[in-house]
């Protein structure tokens, strides 16, 4: 397996959706933040454009998130750019849009690692795994990110497509068996619900060469989860899983 962080140990700090409780989620003001908090990685959210661009936005919708409306698969990357991402979560973000996959990218190369979730479902995105192989390549970053979704077959499809590419299968109940559901389609993360897992099922994964990264919102027990064992969490607010470390 495929070893997210390299040689580096853990645990790490992944900034969700940048530093989404300080900032717009998902925008650069985020990005840029979470790094300023020592977020050893950044987290982000893609769904397709009707033009096929990979949009930085968490939802199916325009609506939470920017002044705009409607689905992003209806809406091209121009239009969507074109929209206040900012101002829903305070006024002096007025200046905040919907990054591209790609621009992202370019400013985190050779500067962060990034954590692509993969939106589908309940809108489904014929072959988005085709499209960011394919900017991974342009980029040639592929080494630099970590794929993961909900979606487990399309993470099995990136995978059959991009084997080197780290991916991490998420999911939010208690499970049989995690590392045989994340061997199914070639897995190097797991990805549960932080209130669900258990220092067993850490063990586990620990022993079929997994690494585990819990996901939750702000009001995630960090020293519970950091006690566990786990590899990675992600933090809204990056400095403060960081401060139970430094305790």
């Amino acid at each position: 397996m495929l070893q997210p962080f390299g040689a580096r140990k853990g645990p790490f700090v992944i900034g969700h959706r940048g530093a989404a409780g300080y900032a717009p989620e998902n925008t650069m003001a985020a990005f840029q933040r979470g790094l300023a908090l020592r977020a050893d990685a950044i987290e982000l959210d893609v769904n397709l454009s009707k033009d096929g661009e990979l949009m930085v936005i968490h939802d199916p919708i325009l609506n939470r998130t920017t002044n705009g409306s409607g689905l992003v698969c209806h809406h091209t990357a121009a239009e969507i750019q074109a929209l206040d991402a900012g101002s829903w979560f305070d006024p002096s973000f007025s200046d905040c849009r919907v990054p591209t996959l790609r621009e992202v990218l370019q400013w985190a190369k050779d500067r962060t690692k990034v954590v692509i979730e993969l939106k589908n479902g309940p809108i489904f995105y014929p072959d988005i795994e085709v499209a960011l192989v394919r900017l991974l390549d342009e980029l040639n970053v592929r080494d630099q990110v970590m794929a993961i979704s909900f979606d487990h077959i399309v993470l099995g499809q990136l995978k059959a497509i991009a084997p080197d590419v780290a991916t991490g299968v998420i999911y939010a109940s208690r499970v049989p068996d995690a590392p045989a559901m994340a061997k199914l389609v070639n897995a190097d993360l797991v990805m549960p619900y932080w209130a669900m897992l258990t220092r067993e099922e850490v063990e586990a994964c620990h022993a079929a060469d997994l690494f585990v990264s819990p996901w939750g919102g702000p009001e995630q027990d960090y020293k519970h989860i950091l006690s566990l064992g786990v590899d990675a969490v992600g933090a809204d607010y990056p400095d403060r899983p960081r401060q139970f470390m430094a305790e």
